[in-house]
């Protein structure tokens, strides 16, 4: 039996990808403990796992323990600013915070590993100053400087041409150099005041952990590299377990009418509805196409239009377990969990999100060939009208997607990934590609690839 301390920042989108990792390795007789927000104690201990709070520093997960002032700057930035931001005061500064209690609680429970959620810096500080070797759980895209792409962030297709190979590299250099300098700057000042040396390299590279990285997805939705860490494993999606106690709205056989289904979200952060939502509903208003709405847990008197089309069902929340065998095209923000969900159901999708790493999940979505990317976080009616019907009247989005999606299904996620962290935990030393493959549960005859 081995020790994991697993810590993940205390968002939704953080916590859930780490669920099933945590209960398999639970039910493989490891111990295991989980840092993070007080609003995820119920999930936590529902996978067996010891729930230890967020003692020092912010705890994102408690609205009355956040800041003014971080809530009304993030809110009033936009873009590279805005992630710039996030960087420093939301992952950076509470590094500070998670070093001092991952002292505190490997006094008391000496883990043989720590498993972190991307950004979740804590780990590797903690690491740095002789603690345990840490494993990151990713669920974006990989943010790796490399010389086929340019740097996260910016949404842009990969480019391995003599052109994009000096695209990239500008690229790279200046948002090294110039752009990203203060946030390099920010992070050694910190670093220096828990006695860390200077960190040389620029903040997404220091994201991948030198001994085991999980990337929560499969090569086919990710781009190619030539620069690719050997201890990347991709894992495939994390997905939540299907909904034991979903009852059906009163509407739900419309769904068997024969019609296309179309269905949007915003997930459950980014839900203005003014930016996504109302604008598919006025495009498909007279589209002879059912509109599923979901609001992310929002009322669903949030929705800024004074009638609803007939065609128009809006539920605060539907489990996408249950919804997306019906749907033939998802309109998104570009949210990674919504994402990939959707994929394992070989649904294509819409995509329109520019905040945060949702630029970069949109672009894969293109890169694929699943789905559209409309660059901005504002589509117009007329932009989302005509990706939905270019989906629906070109098969190979179709085609394609379900391709992914029985690629997804191949992967058994939970036991791949507690299968690396045991190794991880038996030898202290890195887990490289080449020799586990073997461990993903293969479903069909040969590896499936989309070109």
């Amino acid at each position: 039996m081995a020790r994991f301390l697993i810590g993940t920042n205390p968002f939704i989108g953080h916590v859930n990808p780490a669920l099933p990792i945590a209960g398999k390795l639970v039910e493989r007789g490891h111990e295991v403990w989980w840092y993070t927000g007080k609003a995820f104690k119920t999930k936590v201990e529902k996978t067996g796992a010891r729930f230890i709070p967020i003692s020092t520093g912010v705890d994102f997960s408690d609205p009355n323990n956040i800041p003014d002032d971080l809530l009304e700057d993030d809110k009033n930035l936009q873009g590279l600013a805005q992630l710039k931001f996030k960087l420093k005061h939301h992952f950076v500064d509470s590094a500070v915070g998670q070093v001092k209690d991952y002292t505190q609680i490997l006094s008391e429970f000496p883990a043989d590993v720590l498993l972190a959620s991307v950004t979740f810096l804590g780990a590797a500080w903690i690491n740095e100053k002789g603690g345990p070797p840490w494993a990151g759980l990713g669920f974006s895209g990989v943010p790796i400087v490399s010389p086929q792409t340019a740097p996260f962030g910016l949404g842009m297709q990969p480019n391995a041409s003599v052109f994009g190979r000096l695209r990239n590299g500008s690229l790279n250099w200046i948002f090294e150099q110039l752009l990203f300098k203060d946030v390099s700057l920010y992070i050694n000042k910190v670093r220096a005041s828990l006695g860390l040396p200077p960190e040389p390299r620029i903040f997404f590279d220091t994201l991948i952990s030198p001994f085991l990285y999980l990337q929560g997805s499969v090569p086919e939705f990710e781009y190619p590299r030539s620069n690719l860490p050997p201890q990347l494993h991709f894992v495939g999606p994390i997905l939540p377990p299907p909904s034991t106690s979903f009852t059906p709205p009163i509407w739900w056989d419309e769904l068997k009418s024969g019609k296309p289904v179309v269905h949007v979200t915003q997930g459950t952060v980014a839900t203005k509805t003014d930016d996504l939502i109302v604008p598919t509903i006025q495009a498909l208003a007279d589209e002879d196409m059912i509109i599923i709405v979901t609001t992310g847990g929002k009322p669903i008197e949030s929705i800024n239009l004074a009638q609803l089309p007939s065609n128009v069902r809006v539920e605060r929340f539907i489990p996408h377990h249950n919804l997306l065998p019906h749907v033939d095209v998802m309109v998104t923000n570009g949210g990674a969990n919504g994402v990939q969900m959707a994929l394992a159901y070989g649904v294509p999708l819409v995509s329109a999100g520019q905040t945060e790493e949702k630029p970069e999940i949109s672009a894969r979505i293109q890169f694929a060939g699943v789905g559209i990317d409309l660059k901005t976080s504002t589509p117009s009616p007329n932009q989302l009208k005509n990706a939905v019907k270019k989906i629906l009247k070109f098969s190979q989005y179709k085609q394609r997607a379900k391709l992914l999606g029985t690629k997804i299904a191949s992967y058994d996620t939970a036991t791949l990934a507690a299968t690396l962290l045991e190794q991880l935990a038996t030898t202290k030393r890195p887990v490289l590609r080449g020799h586990l493959e073997n461990l993903v549960a293969t479903k069909v005859n040969k590896p499936l690839s989309i070109t």
